[in-house]
């Protein structure tokens, strides 16, 4: 006992003490490596250490700490390894592409989600059989255990040495750099890359659980009038049970992605006359609708009005609102006979603040919640557009609240509860909450700033809802908060936000009457709930991999029959469930029942009722369910109510339940 309190207990004259995550401090001579401190604090732990968190930022283990600090040592469990893990996989797949393809120039190679990247200057294509001997050659470089050392260099020593190696782009880079930042580089054996770090001590460390996964372009700084470079992605994990993972969550995405279960189920479709844009089916449409119907009942019910605003308009208001100085490059622009310049909105919000101003408005009034289904136009490069995930044309479930200061939180825990509870009836229990603050890019004062990121955190923090922080990520006019719906099978998309803006309102001189009889600027709280309806429309089709619960479906029931004697009872089984409100459809054709059943499973059709001469004779049906082998034989009389009652909306179900 004594031995240990003197090991945790601080030395006095240390010069450099350091406090560990189980409370405890030790104290040091001096300055002190990573390395030393697992060390210090046993064997066990120094053969662990991958590197070291010193006051929240991760470095080197070689990395000296000459102050007083708060350290944790980094090891293979902890949070941050796998992006170590994957920063160093990146700098062993670049070596094995310059040892197997000399004169390849390296460009930029990050960790992202899941993976890395690296871009290469090369003349000739890469194929999938280069993949494959590039993984090995990484093996082979990570078998090796090289040891990462870290050198700085002078600026134009560093240009001068990159350009004699033929690497101009990394040459640009440094020159880029801002002036006085330190110039690192990272070698790894003899092999040696610009790299600001940090680094785990080896090769070795990375492990073999990785894999190269894709070929792709990129532009040079992602600059479309620069060069095009070759791009190889690969995923690296803790171990290999991570990338056994890893490889079925792929897989299984595979099987549920949207734009192929678009086509099979007769969705919607793209094509090159329209970039980006959709072109719904009437089945598509329907589930749309299904959407807009399902939020625009929601909104009724949380006292929300509805409007419409134009979707083109004068350049002047988008200079007024800040969108023409920050947004100018993602915006469709025309310019009329006249000489005015005209945008295809890209939000909504410069309109929900035109219609507020209508009229003089008093602090009785107040709050105002403005909603609109706008459909709004954004540029984006022709590479990100992925099916109804990333597009130039969408639908926002937008609303603008207006409000008082003192309103602000209240306002902004009834949105995060609304929020939260669509979710839940849209399956999606698992949410994640990003509260982003001030962008580098924004309007409006410190103080202003101040007083919003604290009123979205007092909200937060009132309801004891946990988040986490998205630094420099919020809205050029204000801080937001993000909402992260993690599907089925793992996967996070972020769908709905809130955004608390005084900023807008004050460039519009939007106001209203206080109790003191004088003007004041309302806080504006900008939120849309499924944010893009299309983008929500795939991921939910991916979420239920396109089998959608039987109130969203599209096509709720098919009335299929055996034989053509049963034709006219079959038509009217499908009066009577669209009379009851199920979008049912006949299927008479002149094929078998296994065929039918087998082309509407394709399609994801819920419910098949299966008719025959029996099933005529006696009013009854087959009932089978999508993904079932068996079926049910109901009374006509008591499928229908059955069905009705499973096809009720949760919004429908809410309110039979308070009846």
């Amino acid at each position: 006992m004594a031995d240990d309190a003197a090991a945790d207990a601080v030395d006095s004259q240390a010069g450099v003490t350091i406090a560990l995550p189980d409370g405890s401090r030790r104290g040091f001579a001096g300055p002190v490596t990573g390395r030393q401190i697992a060390e210090a604090i046993g064997p066990g732990l120094a053969k662990a250490a991958i590197a070291v968190e010193v006051d929240g930022a991760v470095r080197d283990l070689a990395h000296e700490i000459a102050a007083d600090a708060a350290v944790s040592i980094v090891t293979r469990t902890s949070d941050a390894a796998l992006a170590l893990i994957r920063h160093d996989a990146a700098h062993v797949m670049a070596e094995a592409v310059q040892a197997l393809y000399p004169g390849t120039q390296v460009t930029i190679g990050p960790a992202i989600e899941h993976g890395f990247y690296y871009d290469f200057a090369r003349a000739e294509p890469f194929t999938p059989d280069d993949l494959v001997a590039i993984e090995a050659k990484m093996r082979e470089i990570v078998a090796q255990g090289a040891a990462f050392r870290r050198e700085v260099w002078d600026r134009d020593a560093a240009i001068a040495h990159f350009e004699g190696l033929g690497e101009t782009y990394k040459a640009e880079i440094i020159r880029d750099l801002p002036e006085g930042e330190e110039i690192s580089i990272y070698y790894q054996g003899e092999w040696h890359d610009l790299c600001r770090g940090p680094h785990m001590p080896t090769t070795a460390h990375v492990g073999q659980a990785f894999k190269l996964m894709k070929l792709a372009g990129a532009y040079w700084r992602g600059d479309s009038a620069n060069a095009m470079l070759q791009r190889i992605y690969g995923t690296a994990w803790r171990d290999q049970k991570e990338l056994d993972a890893h490889q079925r969550m792929l897989e299984e995405a595979e099987k549920r992605d949207h734009r192929r279960l678009g086509r099979e189920m007769d969705l919607y479709h793209f094509q090159e006359e329209a970039p980006g844009a959709i072109f719904w089916h009437h089945k598509g449409w329907v589930l749309f609708r299904q959407l807009v119907d399902y939020m625009r009942a929601r909104q009724e019910d949380a006292g929300y009005t509805e409007i419409s605003t134009p979707g083109v308009m004068d350049r002047s208001l988008w200079e007024t609102s800040g969108h023409w100085s920050t947004f100018r490059e993602n915006m469709y622009t025309t310019e009329t006979e006249d000489g005015r310049v005209f945008a295809l909105k890209p939000m909504n919000c410069p309109g929900g603040i035109q219609v507020f101003r209508q009229g003089i408005t008093s602090y009785r009034d107040l709050p105002q919640r403005i909603a609109e289904f706008g459909r709004v136009n954004r540029y984006e490069a022709s590479g990100a557009l992925h099916g109804l995930m990333r597009v130039r044309e969408f639908t926002q479930d937008d609303a603008h609240i207006f409000c008082t200061v003192e309103q602000v939180e209240d306002e902004c825990r009834t949105v995060i509860e609304l929020i939260l509870d669509i979710y839940r009836d849209f399956g999606f229990e698992d949410v994640r909450i990003k509260f982003s603050d001030r962008p580098e890019k924004r309007i409006g004062s410190d103080a202003v700033w101040d007083r919003l990121e604290a009123a979205l955190k007092g909200a937060l923090d009132h309801m004891g809802q946990p988040y986490s922080l998205n630094p420099g990520e919020g809205a050029f006019y204000g801080p937001k908060l993000e909402f992260v719906l993690r599907d089925a099978i793992g996967r996070d998309w972020q769908c709905g936000t809130l955004q608390v803006d005084m900023n807008l309102p004050e460039r519009f001189g939007t106001y209203y009457i206080g109790e003191d009889n004088q003007r004041h600027t309302p806080v504006m709280l900008h939120r849309a709930l499924f944010g893009s309806i299309e983008r929500f429309c795939g991921i939910l089709i991916e979420h239920y991999a396109g089998k959608l619960p039987l109130w969203l479906a599209p096509t709720q029931a098919v009335v299929a029959t055996v034989t053509n004697d049963a034709d006219d009872y079959a038509r009217r089984v499908v009066g009577r469930l669209r009379a009851a409100g199920i979008r049912a459809e006949a299927d008479l054709r002149n094929e078998k029942i296994t065929y039918k059943v087998r082309e509407h499973s394709l399609a994801k059709v819920p419910v098949m009722l299966v008719a025959g001469r029996r099933e005529a004779a006696d009013a009854t049906v087959a009932l089978r369910r999508l993904g079932g082998k068996d079926q049910e034989i109901l009374a006509l009389d008591d499928a229908i109510p059955k069905l009705v009652e499973e096809a009720q909306s949760p919004l429908v179900r809410r309110w039979t339940d308070a009846a």
